[in-house]
């Protein structure tokens, strides 16, 4: 079976009023009504390529704050197609000029209900229903695992000062891509110096300090892990409040604060590469998705 087609495109709206309106935009080599979505580039991270062909299609820049449902469906040469949908508060201010006539000619923002019936495709008509049903996203916390730092058992010093090795840096590169996107306004990092590294670039970008936090460092050998749990899930949702922020931990404390927060048992669907991480939604008090980036 060949390779499938990756996509990524949001379901982007704006408020208008007590309510919301959806962005739908039509292509005039298809003759559709589509959401904005498009091909990834070789390589690109799908936030990153939702984010790109949001503002090509569309001339708004939009604000990811929750991953949607992805669309799979096989094109007529058999391949097939994923597209990863998330949904994007649209940017306050006047609209850029759309990229390519050609391939969008003319962009429509609508109530949800008008924006399902003009949708050419019923995937991208139950993302909107999807969408409309949620609770508002009143905050959005990202929460990575640091970088590749080597072997623990291979380091002679002190394990807080593991740096980040080669392949941690280009992780740590890459991922500053991913979390400009979201622009976050504070940055926090567990004490370990790989933590704070794994950050930098992040930090380079987008002109942040790092703040150094004990809550998300893991629990050294004599102290109790579900304290320490228990620390670092309380002070993660007092972090939700305020600006929004992305928080650098480790592997042993994560699987189980978000599984803490999920109110589960078992941290084992939580467990996180190095140099991977979430995107936590909240409503509120409440934790409404969890999404791996």
């Amino acid at each position: 079976m060949a390779d499938p087609v990756l996509a990524a495109g949001a379901v982007l709206w704006r408020p208008a009023g007590d309510a919301i309106e959806i962005c739908v935009v039509h292509r005039p080599y298809l003759d559709d009504w589509s959401l904005p979505k498009g091909k990834l580039a070789g390589g690109e991270h799908p936030l990153i390529g939702a984010l790109r062909e949001v503002f090509e299609e569309t001339g708004v820049r939009g604000d990811p704050l929750l991953r949607l449902p992805d669309v799979s469906y096989t094109l007529p040469n058999g391949v097939p197609k994923i597209v990863q949908f998330w949904s994007m508060r649209a940017a306050d201010g006047p609209a850029a000029e759309v990229a390519d006539p050609a391939e969008v000619d003319e962009v429509a923002w609508l109530a949800p209900a008008q924006a399902a019936q003009r949708l050419s495709y019923p995937a991208d008509a139950d993302l909107v229903a999807r969408l409309e049903a949620l609770p508002a996203i009143t905050a959005l916390t990202l929460l990575v695992r640091h970088a590749h730092a080597g072997v623990r058992k291979k380091w002679s010093g002190n394990d807080a000062l593991r740096p980040i090795d080669r392949g941690g840096r280009a992780q740590s590169a890459a991922l500053a891509g991913v979390l400009t996107a979201f622009a976050p306004k504070r940055l926090f990092a567990a004490t370990p110096l790989r933590c704070k590294q794994t950050l930098e670039p992040a930090a380079d970008r987008m002109g942040l300090p790092i703040v150094t936090d004990a809550a998300f460092a893991e629990p050294a050998d004599l102290e109790e892990p579900a304290a320490r749990v228990k620390v670092a899930v309380a002070r993660l949702t007092e972090l939700r409040a305020g600006d929004r922020a992305a928080i650098c931990s480790q592997g042993k404390l994560i699987p189980p604060m978000l599984a803490e927060l999920r109110g589960e048992s078992d941290p084992a669907p939580y467990k996180t590469p190095k140099g991977g991480g979430w995107v936590l939604s909240w409503s509120g008090e409440k934790l409404v998705a969890l999404a791996r980036l």
